[in-house]
C-alpha cells in the first residue's frame, strides 16, 4: 500500500466539512506549536487529530529522523554530486564537531567567520578605506543564494545598521547596475564579488563593469574589491588580494549560504556582534529541529501542513504574507530556496516521482497585497493556502498605532479565509441597503465569500536578528523534511543548467558570429528580430 493512501482516505472523507467546525476551546492551543518565543498557528487548516497523526507516521516511514541525522553528522546525503549538506555547521555552536570523510570542518569554519568579522570591523572603523577616503557604501555582485539571501536579510534588519550603505546587484540588466552605482562615490565605494568559482556570467559581468566605474576615478580599482570565492587563482588574477577573498566549502549550496561569507555585506551593514545573534537564531531552531517530538517540531508541521496541502488536497501554490514590510524580500527568497530546492520530477533512486513535487511560491507582504491579488485568494475559484508573518511590537515606538492596525489585518485577513460570508448575509447587507427582488439576488452573489479556506500565521515578538535566523532556519528544516518525504534530493539544481548552456550558445549568434543552424523556427526568428 503507498504511504500516501490513509492520508488520501483521510482527506476524501472529510474534503467537505468545515475548518470551523473543528474548533473548539482547545483547538488553538493544540494545533499551535512554539520555540524559543514564537509561535506557528495551524488551527487554520483541515487538520484534526487523526490527520496529523497520519502525516506525523508519513514522516516516521519517510525516515525523516534517520536523514535528519545523517545531515547534521556530516554524511554525503546530496548523493547526486557526492556532497554532505551542512549549511547547519556555518552556525553551530563552539563546542560542536562536525565531520565531513573523518576531518571536523568546524575550525575552518571559525576562521573564515573571524577573517569575515575583522574584515566587516576595519570597514565599519575606516581602518580599510577607499581611495578617497571612509568606505560609505558596500555594493554586493552575485546572482541567486549569492543575492537574494543577504537582500532579504539587509532589508529585514534595516533597524540594525550602523554601518556603509548596502547595494545588491544580481541581473546580468546592464539597468541594474546601472542604476544602483549611479549616485555613488567610486572612491569610497566597496565591491563584494559573490560567486564561488568566480565565473558565474551574470556575476562576472557586473562585476567586470563596476571595475571599469571605479577605474575612472581611482588609480587601483581592485584595492576596492573583495571576493566570496573558493577560487583563489582567478581572483588573484581579478587583482584581489588575497586577505579580502573569502570561501567556502562545496558542502554549502548557494541557497543555504547567507550563514557564511555570502553574509559579508550583511555583517558590514549591522557589525559583527549582530550576525552573531542571527546565527544565534539560526542555531536556536536547529536545535529545537533535532530534539522536539515531530508533533511538537515547528520545522516538521510546518512541512506537513504543506504536505497536506500539496499533495494530499492538491493545492498547487502558497502564499507567503508577511505583515512586516522589512521581510518585503521574503517571499522573493522563498521562492529559490523551495522551488529550486525540491522542484524536481525524479527521485533519489532515479525513478519517477508517484506524486507532485513542490509547490509554487509566490507573495508579497501585507498590506500591500490586500489591494492587489487577495480579490483571488478569497473569492477565486482555486484554493491558495496562505501563510502569514507577524509581530508583536515593530521597531517603531512613535508609531504604535500603526502597528496594531496592521496586525489587525493579518488576523482579519486569516479569520476572513476562514469564515467567509454566506449568501443568506450577504442577502441581508443588500436589503440594508434597500435592494430587492432580482436585483438583490444579483448583488449578493457577487458578495459571497466561500470562506473554508486554509492559512497559517507563524508569530513573534519582533523582527532582531535572532527572530530572522530563527525564521530561515525553520523554512531551510522545512524544505528538508518535504524533500525526505518526497524522496528526492532537495541539494543539487540541475534544472538551471540547460538554459545557462544554451544562452552561452546564443550569445554569439545574437553577435552576429555564428548562425541559426540546428535552432527551432521560433527561436531563429527571435534571434533575427532581435540581434
Amino acid at each position: 500500500m503507498s504511504k500516501w493512501a490513509e492520508l488520501q482516505r483521510l482527506h476524501d472523507v472529510n474534503k467537505g466539512r468545515h475548518i470551523l467546525d473543528l474548533f473548539d476551546e482547545g483547538r488553538a492551543g493544540d494545533f499551535s506549536v512554539t520555540a524559543d518565543g514564537m509561535l506557528f498557528d495551524y488551527s487554520k487548516t483541515n487538520i484534526d487529530s487523526a490527520t496529523r497523526a497520519a502525516l506525523v507516521r508519513l514522516a516516521e516511514v519517510s525516515g525523516v529522523a534517520e536523514k535528519r541525522a545523517a545531515m547534521f553528522s556530516g554524511e554525503k546525503i546530496n548523493d547526486t554530486e557526492g556532497r554532505a549538506v551542512l549549511h547547519v555547521a556555518l552556525r553551530a555552536g563552539d563546542e560542536a564537531v562536525i565531520r565531513v570523510d573523518g576531518q571536523d570542518v568546524l575550525p575552518e569554519v571559525r576562521r573564515i567567520r573571524a577573517a569575515c568579522a575583522a574584515f566587516a570591523r576595519d570597514v565599519r572603523s575606516g581602518a580599510f578605506q577607499g581611495q578617497g577616503g571612509r568606505i560609505t557604501d558596500v555594493v554586493n555582485i552575485g546572482i541567486g543564494g549569492s543575492d537574494l539571501g543577504p537582500a532579504m536579510a539587509t532589508l529585514a534588519l534595516a533597524p540594525y545598521h550602523d554601518g556603509p550603505r548596502c547595494h545588491f546587484v544580481s541581473n546580468v540588466d546592464g539597468a541594474h547596475i546601472h542604476d544602483v552605482l549611479q549616485g555613488l562615490d567610486p572612491t569610497t565605494t566597496l565591491v563584494i564579488v559573490a560567486s564561488k568559482t568566480f565565473t558565474t556570467i551574470e556575476t562576472m559581468t557586473n562585476a567586470d563593469t563596476a571595475k571599469r566605474w571605479m577605474a575612472a576615478k581611482v588609480a587601483d580599482p581592485a584595492a576596492q574589491f573583495a571576493a566570496v570565492s573558493t577560487a583563489r587563482d582567478r581572483t588573484s588574477a581579478y587583482g584581489i588580494d588575497p586577505a579580502r577573498v573569502f570561501g567556502f566549502e562545496d558542502w554549502v549550496g548557494g541557497r543555504y549560504s547567507m550563514w557564511g561569507p555570502i553574509g559579508l555585506a550583511l555583517m558590514i551593514a549591522v557589525g559583527p556582534e549582530r550576525f552573531e545573534e542571527f546565527l544565534a537564531g539560526g542555531r536556536a531552531m536547529d536545535e529545537h529541529f533535532l530534539t522536539a517530538p515531530f508533533a511538537a517540531n515547528m520545522p516538521v508541521m510546518l512541512a506537513l501542513v504543506g504536505i497536506w496541502h500539496n499533495q494530499i488536497c492538491g493545492h498547487a501554490t502558497r502564499a507567503v504574507l508577511p505583515y512586516d514590510q522589512r521581510l518585503a524580500r521574503l517571499p522573493a527568497y522563498l521562492q529559490q530556496l523551495e522551488m529550486e530546492s525540491n522542484g524536481k520530477r525524479v527521485a533519489i533512486d532515479g525513478s519517477d516521482l508517484e506524486t507532485h513535487s513542490g509547490p509554487v511560491v509566490w507573495g508579497e507582504p501585507g498590506t500591500n497585497g490586500q489591494h492587489a491579488f487577495y480579490q483571488l485568494i478569497h473569492q477565486g475559484t482555486r484554493v491558495v493556502p496562505c501563510e502569514f508573518l507577524v509581530a508583536r511590537r515593530g521597531h517603531e515606538p512613535d508609531l504604535v498605532h500603526q502597528h496594531l492596525l496592521l496586525v489587525a489585518n493579518c488576523l482579519a485577513q486569516a479569520e476572513a479565509l476562514l469564515r467567509g460570508r454566506s449568501l443568506d448575509e450577504a442577502r441581508a447587507i443588500m436589503a440594508r441597503k434597500g435592494l430587492t427582488g432580482a436585483e438583490l439576488e444579483r448583488q449578493a452573489r457577487h458578495r459571497v465569500f466561500p470562506g473554508n479556506r486554509p492559512s497559517t500565521v507563524l508569530a513573534y515578538d519582533r523582527l532582531t536578528p535572532f527572530t530572522l535566523g530563527q525564521i530561515i532556519a525553520l523554512y531551510e528544516h522545512r524544505v528538508f523534511v518535504e524533500g525526505v518525504i518526497l524522496g528526492i534530493n532537495s541539494y543539487d539544481q540541475w534544472g538551471v543548467e540547460l538554459g545557462k548552456e544554451l544562452a552561452l550558445a546564443l550569445q554569439p549568434v545574437l553577435e552576429g558570429k555564428a548562425g541559426t543552424e540546428g535552432k527551432d523556427g521560433s527561436t531563429a526568428a527571435l534571434v533575427e528580430f532581435l540581434r
